[in-house]
């Protein structure tokens, strides 16, 4: 069996070791994911694992063990694959037993043939998901996992020149099968290769999956490639990943971090040849639809790198900053909160000057943008999400740098956001809505295709008088559901289907705002910088790195704290909910109730409390008499509503 770091540079190595020692018992699969979970748990490995997001694809070596930090952007079709196969010595007719998962192409040895026919072969069944990297992925967040990552990597072309070469061996070796041979391949080709249902190969290579097209020009399918990133100016690798157990339990926007076999075999993109002469065989309108089919669901791989799952997780969160999984029951991530609880008091009190700060001097302001980064939905009661905290920022300078400046500070706390310029032309023309295309087959991303705990900081101060258009009325319903429902409606043309989300929405505006929001603050600036870039450059190179990690750590540990109110506290918030009406029952509303059941949550969390105190109670109030006083000040300056 391999050892050392075998099972990094060769993890098909140590699936043959586990293969040959128990043949077809399918207990060898249960053996290597073990095996590979055991290895991860040593002292700092997954530290030496190559990450796809990290390293280029070119210092990667084919076939070796990488991971994978991503969000699922599509789910294809589940295929299938060769299980097990059986080749045959053309001199000495031994007979040898193969494993196919993991790999794309199954390669036989010298003197070897593909048994077809073979009885003790077995089909296999594959999802194959389409994942892109996290959307909005702060660059605070990139940068740790590069400084984290002790993978020894280098360039290297001495594999690539072998690769090509031995493919084209096997091309010339396949000139000389007899002719016989050569009418099977092609047949067995035509027969299942196209429809991506039945395995199609050569003697001396078998291809698992339908293979890639690079020049459509013959079908008028030669643009470049769409990697399909949700949104604009995204960089990184888009994979094609290939999961073999438990693919029900994720779905659609998952973050996952993923570990398995890197596959970007050129043999993926040779044959693609085949399958358009093949292809051409067929009328012409359905052979335009599928290559495009193909050409979305077989990318050249290396464009496209294919990763064959070993072991898969999803995250809770991006923050490197924190233990992946922030479970109670795990001493390392029990001591590790423990330790920050001790010393949330000065952190708090840190961040609320820090933002106040950014927010122009206004500490109000400031104590609602805490409470709103630390909201999470924590559960749905029939369709109404729980614990969404939508904060409309007004009162912000219009035709000003201060949103774009506030932003960057929201950038530089986030793990993951997103900055909406909500103008007339980008609402008429921004595609904000997924959409499936049924030509390619593919779910097409709109810039709403977000993971869950993205911040989106929706920009109205740019908006001026114009007209919406249909698209446009269209996005701004999207807007309003995402907000009220925290859900996006995805177009299959034929029907709209919910996917539940769970985003942090933050509306600046100049007065109040066009979309619904659960919270609106006015902002009063104590201050007017004559240079907003200069003063908020200042504001972040003042923050010692270490306390802008302690202010990253916070509000993502904040999100995960559990929050429970006992019958006594809810008896005590009834009876002075009761008492609040006494006087003038018009003066709050159940409405009201819920709005400030929802600050003292956050209020309480942001301190670190997993219930409700009275302190805290009377503290939830005042804040929110004062927003509303200030609101109302507001409203009688200018005489309209804000």
């Amino acid at each position: 069996m391999p050892c050392g770091e075998d099972w990094l540079s060769h993890p098909l190595g140590i699936v043959q070791g586990f293969f040959a020692q128990n043949g077809v018992n399918p207990d060898w699969e249960k053996k290597v994911i073990e095996y590979f979970k055991e290895k991860l748990k040593e002292n700092n490995a997954p530290k030496w694992v190559p990450s796809l997001n990290e390293v280029p694809l070119h210092y990667l070596k084919p076939n070796s063990f990488v991971k994978f930090r991503c969000m699922i952007q599509d789910m294809f079709d589940p295929e299938f694959y060769m299980g097990i196969y059986e080749t045959v010595n053309q001199n000495t007719k031994a007979r040898v037993l193969h494993f196919g998962k993991y790999r794309d192409v199954a390669e036989c040895g010298p003197q070897q043939e593909l048994d077809l026919n073979s009885p003790r072969s077995t089909t296999s069944e594959r999802q194959t998901f389409y994942c892109v990297p996290v959307p909005g992925e702060s660059s605070w967040v990139k940068e740790a996992y590069v400084n984290a990552n002790q993978a020894r990597v280098s360039p290297s072309t001495s594999y690539t020149p072998s690769r090509h070469k031995r493919s084209y061996e096997d091309d010339e070796d396949m000139d000389l099968q007899p002719s016989k041979q050569k009418e099977q391949h092609s047949g067995a080709r035509q027969a299942g290769g196209l429809r991506g249902l039945h395995w199609c190969g050569e003697p001396k290579r078998l291809e698992t999956e339908a293979s890639s097209g690079q020049q459509l020009n013959t079908l008028n399918l030669s643009s470049p490639f769409d990697l399909n990133f949700p949104l604009p100016g995204e960089k990184g690798p888009a994979c094609l990943v290939k999961v073999y157990e438990d693919w029900d339990c994720f779905k659609v926007n998952d973050v996952l971090e993923l570990y398995g076999v890197l596959s970007v075999d050129p043999v993926l993109s040779a044959l693609n040849s085949e399958e358009r002469d093949a292809s051409a065989l067929l009328d012409p309108m359905e052979c335009t639809d599928m290559a495009e089919e193909q050409r979305v669901h077989s990318p050249p791989a290396s464009l496209v790198p294919r990763i064959h799952v070993i072991l898969a997780q999803k995250l809770q969160h991006i923050n490197p900053l924190l233990p992946t999984c922030l479970n109670k029951e795990e001493s390392r991530s029990c001591q590790f909160v423990s330790n920050f609880m001790s010393e949330l008091s000065p952190v708090r009190a840190e961040l609320l000057g820090f933002l106040t700060h950014a927010l122009l001097g206004d500490s109000l302001a400031a104590e609602y943008l805490i409470l709103h980064l630390i909201s999470t939905v924590y559960t749905r009661r029939d369709v109404l999400p729980l614990g969404k905290f939508t904060v409309n920022l007004s009162g912000c300078p219009q035709n000003s740098t201060f949103t774009e400046h506030l932003y960057r500070i929201i950038q530089h706390l986030v793990p993951a956001s997103f900055r909406l310029q909500m103008t007339i032309e980008n609402m008429n023309q921004l595609k904000l809505i997924p959409h499936k295309d049924y030509t390619a087959n593919r779910l097409v991303s709109g810039l709403l295709q977000l993971p869950n705990n993205t911040s989106l900081v929706i920009d109205e101060t740019l908006l001026e008088q114009g007209q919406l258009d249909t698209p446009g009325v269209h996005n701004v319903t999207a807007l309003s559901n995402l907000i009220t429902w925290q859900k996006v409606d995805y177009d299959f043309s034929y029907h709209q289907m919910e996917f539940p989300c769970n985003i942090n929405v933050l509306i600046t505006s100049e007065g109040r705002s066009l979309l619904p929001a659960d919270c609106q603050i006015h902002l009063q600036p104590q201050l007017i910088p004559p240079n907003m870039e200069e003063y908020m450059n200042g504001l972040l190179s003042a923050v010692l790195p270490s306390v802008l990690n302690k202010f990253r750590i916070y509000l993502t540990l904040m999100r995960f704290l559990d929050y429970n109110l006992s019958d006594d506290i809810t008896k005590a918030v009834e009876d002075d909910f009761v008492e609040m009406r006494k006087d003038d029952p018009q003066s709050i509303t159940a409405d009201d109730l819920h709005q400030l059941l929802v600050v003292a949550r956050f209020l309480s969390l942001s301190v670190g409390q997993t219930t409700l105190s009275r302190e805290r109670w009377l503290r939830a109030k005042q804040l929110e008499h004062s927003r509303k006083n200030r609101l109302q000040q507001q409203k009688s300056v200018n005489g309209n509503e804000l």
